[in-house]
């Protein structure tokens, strides 16, 4: 598991995943599952992620997804991203700033994560992420269905 720290960078790759994409790759009877297995084909891992989104996904796939989840983890498909220590307060600060939409802990730790990177690409379903802001004011980019 890497961290991300206060002054540390986390290493490319890039894409970030949540766990709405998680879910839809996994879970063949999801309404986005072909979407999300021809993005994994243009965007292949190894994906980054935060622990909540990890968690969320985990909860969404058991019991029959969890398995494979987890084999991702151990083999480096995906990589979980620990935002910690005062990398922590920008997370903070993004639940206060989106608190009317509302925002996901997750969901702010993969706003953050996506900060961190100097080309990051977000794979979700979630339309939530068109609203959301990274440094400020720009667009987070983002592959949704």
């Amino acid at each position: 598991m890497e961290s991300l720290g206060s002054r540390s960078e986390v290493p490319t790759p890039g894409v970030v995943v949540d766990a709405s994409f998680l879910v839809a790759l996994w879970r063949k009877h999801d309404q986005h599952h072909l979407w999300a297995v021809q993005q994994a084909r243009r965007h292949p891992p190894p994906w980054l992620t935060c622990e909540s989104a990890l968690s969320e996904a985990d909860h969404l796939l058991a019991p029959e997804g969890c398995a494979t989840l987890r084999l991702a983890c151990r083999r480096g498909a995906l990589r979980i991203v620990a935002v910690s220590g005062d990398a922590f307060l920008p997370v903070l600060d993004l639940l206060d700033k989106y608190a009317d939409v509302p925002m996901s802990v997750a969901d702010a730790c993969l706003v953050r994560l996506t900060e961190t990177l100097p080309d990051p690409l977000l794979l979700t379903t979630d339309a939530d992420f068109t609203i959301y802001r990274r440094l400020g004011r720009r667009v987070i980019p983002t592959r949704a269905p």
